[in-house]
């Protein structure tokens, strides 16, 4: 820190946050101000898994963007430092909501926050791969069929017994991507609790977790938001059986169309695959967490419940685009 932060004035204070199941993420305090850092999660690691560099790059690039993001201030990348690489940013300060259904706000307040939900997303779509240097961060060819290869092979390695649902969502996935080849930035893990609101404004400060970020098909991330109309997660919940109509939470119609406007798309083709796809990504992560609770080096001590996780969406997945 004294040597690759500007205005570390010592005295380091270290707390780590809640959360942060791939990355674990820690609270940094000197004398005067706070930070946060990123880093890897100890043990034998998933190849092209828990790219902090990547994060860091994405991060700095969208500074003068569109996009809110903290300021990134140092990426370490010799182990020998605290043992794995990392990255220190700015210690954004604010409010984070973990349950999607808002429970302690009137309204009024649910509508402004998915309104920036939705505009944050479009604004993340809409940045200039080329002003930015992004426009190497990824292939801009044949995302949705790279992708679901790459989680294919994620979740086998990572697999403890067979689950016949994500078999089903093996074998269709491929055989059934759209034809449709658009490209963008996508963040790859595009959700509420992903945000960081201003304290009293319905206003993101900071979009966090850019670890699976990359470019791709804006409408992964769009349908990845999307899928919580259709589950209930642990901690986090979903938005199945909320009445739209008295929440001020919209409606998928109406926050898909809200995106449609923002970006200048007259609609989204495809939801239910890119819904299923990202059912069956998700499916994978929470397969790989709980290898890795299996093994030790889980961040969390919860870790253990993302195994009964991995057959329910990907049953959801099924349901959506009718097989299985």
């Amino acid at each position: 820190m004294s040597e690759h932060v500007d205005g570390y004035s010592g005295s380091l204070q270290v707390r780590q946050f809640k959360g942060g199941q791939s990355n674990p993420t820690f609270w940094l305090a000197d004398r005067e101000r706070q930070y946060a850092l990123r880093k890897k999660p100890p043990g034998k690691l998933l190849q092209s898994a828990h790219m902090v560099d990547r994060e860091y790059r994405v991060m700095h690039a969208l500074r003068d963007t569109d996009v809110p993001t903290a300021k990134m201030y140092a990426l370490c990348e010799d182990d020998s430092v605290i043992g794995t690489s990392f990255f220190v940013m700015e210690y954004v300060q604010g409010r984070l909501f973990w349950n999607v259904q808002l429970p302690k706000l009137e309204p009024n307040q649910r509508t402004a926050i998915y309104d920036e939900l939705a505009r944050v997303l479009a604004a993340i779509h809409s940045v200039d791969l080329e002003a930015t240097g992004l426009s190497d961060y990824g292939r801009p060819d044949a995302y949705v069929a790279r992708q679901v290869k790459r989680w294919t092979k994620q979740y086998i390695a990572s697999q403890t017994s067979d689950v016949a649902q994500m078999n089903t969502l093996i074998e269709w996935l491929p055989a059934n991507v759209p034809a449709d080849e658009a490209t963008s930035l996508v963040h790859g893990d595009y959700r509420l609790d992903n945000l960081i609101f201003h304290p009293a404004e319905p206003r993101a400060l900071a979009v966090i977790d850019w670890e699976l970020s990359t470019l791709g098909h804006p409408l992964s991330d769009l349908a990845y938001t999307c899928m919580l109309y259709d589950v209930m997660l642990p901690k986090i919940g979903g938005l199945a059986g909320v009445d739209f109509e008295t929440s001020g939470i919209p409606s998928e119609d109406a926050f898909v169309a809200r995106y449609c406007e923002l970006v200048g798309r007259d609609g989204v083709p495809d939801l239910s695959y890119y819904k299923a796809f990202s059912l069956f990504r998700l499916a994978a992560i929470a397969q790989g967490v709980y290898k890795r609770s299996i093994d030790g080096n889980a961040s969390s001590t919860e870790a253990s419940m993302f195994g009964a996780a991995v057959p329910h969406l990907a049953g959801i997945a099924c349901e959506l685009v009718g097989i299985g």
